[in-house]
């Protein structure tokens, strides 16, 4: 058995869209014993939200600002950014926290604000999951040290090496995410480290995942996460006997404020108990 991982999980707007800010609430969470700070990733927001910063930049600013904790955007719409440039960025960025690093990633929507319509994203659920799936292969490849050759229909990279690599080995975890009832995003997360399961409502919909999961993953035995995200009020430990490893503590993005986050930064992270999946 484990201890269940707390982690902050915070939408970059408006009083949060400062990353002098976050950074000084990660080094706060970090001495108050949470496992995690993650961020939100995106361009803009719907009203009354009018703030929004830069994940990758607020990201730079966690890993200075900290020495443990573990960062990362969750999730990024990866479909929309180039992997070749993601593949420089999070290695620097993990190499910068000394080994601390979680990807998230997933399909993105344009349904809170419009952002992929706004700025020519592709709009196609089905076309941005194999975009999203490619990138995956052209990380993996990157993170390996060796030259990556990719040809597809999205991505090119021809020859190029990637270095230095990551500190963690073999690379970057990957946490991808998925809402329940969808098969597609259970099998990409049983490819890489973790899944993040959205809008779940009850936890015995996470347990349901976790035995999908289990069998996708056989006959690996390496380490999996499964982070859950969950108000301060919910009962974690539920979740955790179902299968979570992780708590983020989520946030309103609508009306999140300094003083919300940090009143439950000082709360503390969850006291509960849990067996990792494998």
């Amino acid at each position: 058995m484990t201890r269940l991982r707390s982690a902050l999980w915070l939408p970059l707007f408006d009083e949060l869209a400062d990353p002098v800010v976050v950074a000084r609430l990660a080094a706060e969470a970090e001495e108050a014993g949470w496992h995690g700070v993650f961020v939100w990733d995106h361009l803009r927001w719907r009203e009354p939200v009018r703030l929004v910063a830069d994940p990758w930049i607020t990201l730079a600013a966690i890993a200075t600002a900290t020495e443990s904790l573990r960062f990362g955007p969750m999730v990024t719409p990866l479909a929309r950014r180039r992997p070749a440039k993601v593949a420089r960025e999070t290695a620097t960025l993990d190499r910068l926290g000394d080994g601390r690093l979680t990807l998230g990633v997933g399909l993105g929507s344009d349904r809170f604000a419009g952002e992929l319509s706004a700025t020519g994203e592709e709009l196609d659920d089905r076309r941005r999951g194999r975009m999203l799936d490619e990138s995956l292969e052209i990380l993996v490849a990157a993170w390996s040290g060796g030259p990556v050759r990719h040809h597809s229909r999205h991505y090119t990279v021809d020859g190029i090496s990637f270095l230095p690599r990551p500190v963690q080995r073999p690379g970057v975890p990957v946490w991808a995410a998925g809402r329940p009832g969808h098969v597609k995003p259970l099998r990409r997360a049983a490819r890489h480290d973790g899944f993040v399961p959205v809008n779940l409502e009850h936890p015995d919909q996470l347990a349901d995942i976790v035995t999908t999961l289990t069998a996708l993953r056989e006959p690996r035995t390496t380490p999996y996460d499964i982070a859950v995200p969950l108000p301060p009020d919910a009962d974690h430990a539920a979740y955790a006997e179902a299968g979570a490893t992780w708590w983020l503590a989520e946030f309103a993005p609508e009306t999140v404020s300094l003083d919300q986050v940090r009143g439950v930064l000082r709360d503390g992270p969850a006291e509960c108990d849990t067996e990792r999946i494998r």
